[in-house]
């Protein structure tokens, strides 16, 4: 009995040990996990918060002037240069003869046509008033009438031709590539001179799509020129290219004024300012907010101190800012460095 009373006291000590031993692991790892928890390292980062602004427009682009018109001038006639009225650098007006073309066998053709013409008018007139008085067929009459129509427009395709030997500027501007000399034989068709029309010119510039939409058509622009230092030319948008190319720019085209004795010559660096003021709010982050691009945008907003992944919506860039117009509220706080040490929900301490 006392054997059986001894085993059960050595039982019961050594449950009470277990328990024990148990219960300092337990309270052992409460510890280290709280330890754990306690230094849980923070992803140091740089913010900035989203503030709206007073909207200012201000894009600036290059190009080069190109003619408002550039026209070649072509012989409508084939025959020999007879006299030419230009040389490289003369201002012409439209409809100033340039040229003429030798003209003496249009001459010749000019007098048998007409021959031909009255002696067939003279046998229609005499047919007719045979058949009236039923000595010649009605079959007789029909052939020469056509004869004569023939003729008739013959002798008007000669006298398009004597006109056609007065090669005619087809617009203003200044002669810009002089192809032929007198006494040179040309083909119908060929090639006399280039005129080129600068009293108007025109700029091709791209823009973005952020860009794109914030000009519009008839919209003033500023065009100025290294070559003509504080002078400033006003242009207008006259297009917008509905479709973007394969760098999803878009093409605007812009008519600049250039009366002045035409300053602004073909091939001018120019620059083009659609700079302009409005009195709209926008809100407004640094461009390094992004983690994306401007077309895919997202940017990290910490809130009590994690990061958090937002998709973003942009609009038109400002220097160093862009626009946000959708997916952020004003006073919000962005990451603007440290973005590529981050993921959604990570702990961040923000570095002054």
């Amino acid at each position: 009995m006392k054997t059986k009373y001894i085993i059960g006291i050595i039982t019961a000590f050594i449950i009470v040990l277990i328990v024990y031993k148990l219960t300092v692991n337990k309270r052992e790892i409460d510890r280290k996990k709280t330890q754990t928890d306690s230094t849980v390292v923070r992803i140091p980062v740089r913010t900035a918060v989203a503030e709206e602004q007073l909207q200012e427009i201000s894009i600036v682009k290059t190009g080069n002037i190109i003619p408002f018109k550039e026209t070649k001038v072509l012989s409508a006639t084939g025959g020999t240069v007879e006299k030419l009225y230009i040389d490289l650098g003369d201002r012409v007006k439209q409809g100033q003869v340039i040229a003429r073309i030798d003209t003496r066998s249009q001459q010749l053709d000019l007098q048998n046509a007409r021959s031909k013409v009255a002696k067939l008018r003279n046998d229609l007139d005499t047919y007719t008033e045979l058949l009236a008085g039923k000595a010649a067929t009605q079959e007789k009459v029909n052939g020469i009438r056509q004869d004569y129509l023939d003729a008739v427009n013959q002798l008007n395709q000669v006298k398009k031709q004597l006109a056609d030997a007065a090669v005619k500027a087809p617009t203003s501007g200044v002669i810009a590539t002089k192809v032929i000399e007198e006494g040179v034989f040309v083909n119908g068709g060929a090639e006399i001179a280039t005129v080129v029309n600068l009293s108007r010119a025109k700029v091709h510039v791209n823009l973005t799509e952020a860009e794109v939409y914030q000009v519009k058509q008839g919209q003033k622009v500023k065009i100025t020129a290294d070559v003509f230092p504080g002078k400033v030319f006003d242009g207008t948008i006259r297009f917008i290219s509905p479709q973007a190319d394969q760098t999803h720019n878009y093409m605007v085209e812009i008519e600049v004024d250039n009366v002045s004795q035409s300053l602004l010559r073909s091939g001018t660096f120019v620059y083009a300012d659609f700079s302009k003021k409005t009195r709209q709010q926008v809100l407004l982050i640094p461009r390094e907010a992004l983690t994306e691009s401007v077309k895919n945008a997202s940017v990290y907003v910490v809130e009590n101190n994690a990061a958090h992944l937002k998709a973003v919506q942009t609009g038109s860039e400002s220097g160093s800012k862009v626009q946000i117009t959708g997916g952020l509220q004003k006073g919000e706080v962005v990451v603007t460095s440290g973005q590529i040490n981050l993921r959604d929900g990570a702990p961040v301490s923000i570095s002054k």
